[in-house]
């Protein structure tokens, strides 16, 4: 199946704690203008109304329209349709991904959150455009599990049919190169970017990493460009 998404090698994911934040707004601009095209900014918060997360998205969706940034919108498939998203990413307690590919064009990304091979090669036939894979590191949200370890990423992308995988979990900058040396097409962030002093310098920080690492893995594994 052709996509028609063009999935972004970083991708910058918000959670309920993020969401609190008094400054998180502010932070995400500047993640966005650190980034622009080159990133996805997830609107993601698993505890949040969605007149939270659209009040939020809504929020962000001119400064992502300014800089190039893709918004993503996690779970809330109403929420992505009310805003015109670029693109909504599934949980696998979310709507099938197939139905969920008839509600948008192709000009819409539909990623989903994989847990094992099994799940990435249903995501492959589904029709969408992207597979989250992990825990790949230990996480402070996850302290009770060891990860998949990046020898756990090829496995997981058997039979992908050479989906874009997109390592999650523990994955800092200086982690990034060693989770595209197994095939991953790109790395996501939480903490790794939210926590950090400055946000913008960071994902900078992770785009030169995946810089590097692409330019030294290109060709490895299926779901490298």
């Amino acid at each position: 199946m052709s996509r028609a998404w063009r999935v972004p090698h970083l991708h910058v994911v918000t959670d309920d704690d993020v969401l609190a934040g008094e400054r998180w707004l502010t932070t995400a601009v500047s993640v966005m203008e650190a980034g622009g095209p080159s990133i996805a900014l997830h609107v993601r918060g698993p505890r949040s109304s969605g007149a939270t997360i659209y009040r939020f998205a809504s929020a962000l969706l001119p400064h992502a329209r300014r800089t190039g940034t893709l918004l993503v919108i996690n779970d809330r498939v109403d929420v992505a349709i009310a805003i015109g998203a670029d693109a909504v990413h599934l949980g696998q307690r979310s709507l099938p991904i197939a139905v969920t590919r008839g509600l948008f064009a192709r000009t819409t990304g539909v990623g989903v959150s994989c847990h094992s091979g099994a799940e990435v090669a249903a995501a492959a036939s589904g029709g969408a455009d992207y597979a989250f894979v992990g825990t790949i590191f230990p996480t402070p949200t996850h302290p009770d599990e060891a990860g998949i370890g990046v020898d756990g990423i090829r496995g997981m992308m058997r039979g992908g049919g050479g989906l874009p995988v997109i390592g999650i979990g523990g994955v800092d900058a200086a982690r990034a190169t060693s989770v595209l040396a197994e095939g991953a097409y790109g790395v996501a962030a939480v903490r790794g970017v939210w926590s950090s002093a400055d946000a913008g310098a960071t994902v900078a920080a992770y785009l030169e990493a995946i810089e590097v690492g692409r330019g030294r893995f290109t060709g490895r594994g299926s779901a490298c460009e």
